[in-house]
């Protein structure tokens, strides 16, 4: 059975590079897609309480047998619940419906720039969660570098890792370095580039699966065009998060650890970045920017 290599974090605790995403997996399709996940080698799943799948993602946790510190399970705290008394209740909600005891990433959704105070009063939540060794590490995801600033300037934990919109058509080479700066992983959400689709899809026929240059490397190499992409993730050091709730498709993102793409192959699609983001822009986000109702 593969397995993923493993990325050290600031505070000395390893995580797999390679990971199941279940953002837009429905309830229906989650426990399935995570059982599945984790009989063809993955160790890290990650949800968020604003998915609405934590409960299923709970399931198949358990259906898969596998112990539960063999596994590395993240969440994130909805921008709703931002403050000091509705994160810590958050939380509590988020590991009830998970059905564990501890989570072992915790994420701030979202910057909320308009809200520096709330974002950070949450942020020193996740930081008394570690402490009480509740969580075994804290991260944020989406913040740009001027947010990373802004926070580490009013907290004392450096966060282990921030997760951000990544893959071939858009690079975040800003983002990068300050991560790298500070000492925090980059981890890619959408990093065969789905968020592209999504909001391409009407006005352009390709997308990075598509391009010619990650074709050819596809046929060089003898893999899919997405193992292409995920190898570009690792190979840059980064960890990554791919989605699908379909079997085939979760066992070939992980079937990636028997090859290396060459420098000049790495430079040749980080050159596709178009620095044009797909999802949502960090520094206009509002706790009303995404109306969630979350499950209870």
């Amino acid at each position: 059975m593969n397995t993923s290599p493993l990325i050290e974090l600031n505070n000395g605790v390893r995580m797999p590079a390679l990971g199941l995403g279940v953002f837009l997996s429905t309830p229906e399709q989650t426990a399935d897609a995570v059982a599945t996940a984790i009989a063809n080698g993955y160790r890290l799943i990650d949800t968020a309480a604003a998915y609405n799948n934590e409960r299923q993602v709970g399931e198949g946790i358990r259906r898969s047998g596998v112990k539960r510190d063999e596994l590395f399970i993240t969440t994130k705290l909805w921008v709703a619940d931002y403050g000091p008394e509705t994160a810590m209740r958050a939380f509590e909600a988020s590991l009830r419906r998970l059905g564990l005891d501890h989570i072992d990433l915790y994420l701030l959704h979202w910057p909320v720039p308009t809200d520096l105070e709330g974002t950070v009063a949450s942020y020193k939540v996740a930081e008394k969660l570690l402490r009480d060794g509740r969580v075994r590490a804290i991260g944020v995801c989406n913040f740009q570098p001027k947010h990373l600033d802004d926070l580490l300037a009013r907290t004392e934990v450096v966060p282990a890792l921030n997760q951000v919109e990544l893959h071939p058509y858009f690079t975040g080479p800003e983002v990068r370095a300050a991560n790298e700066r500070h000492g925090i992983i980059t981890q890619s959400w959408s990093p065969i580039g789905g968020a592209y689709y999504r909001r391409h899809a009407s006005d352009a026929p390709t997308g990075p699966l598509q391009d010619p240059v990650i074709t050819a490397l596809a046929a060089k190499y003898r893999k899919t065009p997405a193992q292409i992409i995920l190898r570009w993730h690792l190979d840059h050091g980064f960890s990554a998060i791919p989605k699908s709730v379909n079997p085939g498709r979760i066992a070939e993102n992980f079937n990636v650890f028997d090859f290396a793409l060459t420098p000049a192959e790495i430079a040749a699609i980080d050159a596709l970045d178009t620095g044009v983001r797909a999802g949502g822009d960090p520094e206009k986000f509002t706790r009303n920017s995404y109306p969630i109702t979350i499950d209870a």
